[in-house]
Formats: structure tokens, C-alpha cells, sequence
């Protein structure tokens, strides 16, 4: 067998593997990286607490990109820049990733803080919940700062006024964000926010949203997460 059979063979072999992954796939991600020439992009997802890449892409003269991959259901995925010889702690930025065509617009040189993605209702949700989360995580850094100088100089009255407001901040937050769940319950982000941002809270609430969550939701990645966290949590309770 030639030389060139063997490798029109091998292109060809190429080409249906391609075409079955993209045809197996229901999540068709695009973007342009204003800026960037040569690197590397990781499409990553959390499993058992670590990054686990699921695509990878070679980024070599053109900033434009796309991905085919396949998801159960919505998920919050990373995309991370690997610059090369270069570094910045601006490598990394985070979508709710959804069935579809999701398209991403951003710099590279401010990789995360530009980043515009569309495609995603679940998405959508999130940039408008965390519009809000910013100005509680905002207030709780001038905490911080207050508490860190009282330190320097002990006084017990403002270190209980500090911590009586950071209290008040806490169930601000934590009320919102139960209230932001419950109202978005027949999205998946509802359960994840549960889980992700307020999964302390008491467990009245939880099952507030559990209960509140659609079919379809509770059947989610995240939806199953939170039945079984429920699960446990009033298990543990009862045993105490």
C-alpha cells in the first residue's frame, strides 16, 4: 500500500471521528479572544472537587474558536487560557453552560472581566444574580478591612459591632439568594446557587427551593446534587 493511500486513509478516518463527535454533541461553543495569537484554551468542569479538562484548543494565529461537547444537563464550565511563557492571574473564566449555541466575546488582556456570553438562559440568570452578590461581597471586605484595624487596637465594643453587622449582611445575602432560587426554580441555576453559594443555610430553606424546583430541574445534574444534600442534611439533624 502507497505512502499516500495510507494517508488519505487516515484523513478519512480523521474526518468521520470529527464529524461523530460533533454530531454526538449538543452544546456548540464559539468565540474570539480580542488580542491573542498563540496559546492554548482548557474547557474544564468540576468532578469530585478537582478540574477535569473535556476539550482542548489550539489557539495559533487566529483569536477565533470553537468547541463541540455533550452535556446531561446545564453546568457551570471554566475555560482557561494557557498563555504560554507568559502568565496572569486573569486565565480564567466561568459560564453556565447550556444545551445549544453559546457564543463568547472577550480580550486577551482582560481574559475574565470583558467576557460577554450569550447563548445561555442559565447564564443570563447568573450574570444578574451575581450583579447583586458583588455588592454583598463588597460590603464584607470594608468589614474585613474594619475588623482587621480594631485588631491592631483591641476594642470589644466595635468588634461586636462589626460582627453584628456582618451578621445582618449575611442573612441579606442568604435571603436573596434563597428568594433569587426559589423565583428561578425552573432553571437549573437554582439548585446550584443553592449548593454553591448558600449551602450552610438552614435546611427550611433548602427544601423550600427543593421543593420548588421543576421536574425537569430536580432531574438535573444539580438538582440530584441538592435531593441528596437535603437528603443528608435532614438525616443528620434527626439524629442529633
Amino acid at each position: 500500500m502507497s505512502k499516500k493511500i495510507v494517508l488519505a486513509i487516515i484523513a478519512v478516518i480523521t474526518l468521520v471521528a470529527c464529524n461523530n463527535k460533533e454530531s454526538d454533541a449538543n452544546v456548540h461553543i464559539t468565540g474570539n479572544i480580542k488580542g491573542l495569537s498563540q496559546g492554548k484554551l482548557y474547557l474544564q468542569r468540576i468532578q469530585d472537587s478537582t478540574f477535569v479538562t473535556i476539550d482542548s484548543i489550539i489557539i495559533n494565529g487566529d483569536s477565533k474558536f470553537e468547541s463541540h461537547i455533550n452535556l446531561d444537563s446545564p453546568e457551570m464550565l471554566y475555560l482557561n487560557l494557557d498563555r504560554g511563557q507568559t502568565k496572569s492571574v486573569d486565565d480564567n473564566l466561568y459560564f453556565f453552560a447550556e444545551p445549544g449555541n453559546i457564543h463568547i466575546e472577550t480580550t486577551l488582556q482582560h481574559f475574565f472581566s470583558d467576557a460577554k456570553i450569550t447563548g445561555s438562559k442559565n447564564h443570563d440568570l447568573w450574570v444578574k444574580f451575581d450583579s447583586i452578590n458583588k455588592r454583598f461581597n463588597e460590603e464584607n471586605l470594608k468589614l474585613i478591612t474594619k475588623r482587621l484595624r480594631n485588631e491592631v487596637k483591641p476594642n470589644q465594643a466595635t468588634a461586636d459591632s462589626i460582627e453584628q453587622a456582618y451578621q445582618k449582611l449575611l442573612k441579606r445575602k442568604y435571603r436573596y439568594t434563597a428568594h433569587f432560587a426559589v423565583s428561578n426554580a425552573n432553571k437549573e441555576i437554582a439548585p446550584y446557587l443553592a449548593l454553591s453559594e448558600i449551602a450552610d443555610i438552614n435546611t427550611p430553606y433548602l427544601d423550600t427551593i427543593q421543593k420548588s424546583m421543576t421536574p425537569e430541574v430536580a432531574k438535573s445534574k444539580y438538582g440530584k446534587m441538592l435531593n441528596e444534600y437535603v437528603k443528608k442534611r435532614k438525616e443528620i439533624e434527626v439524629q442529633k
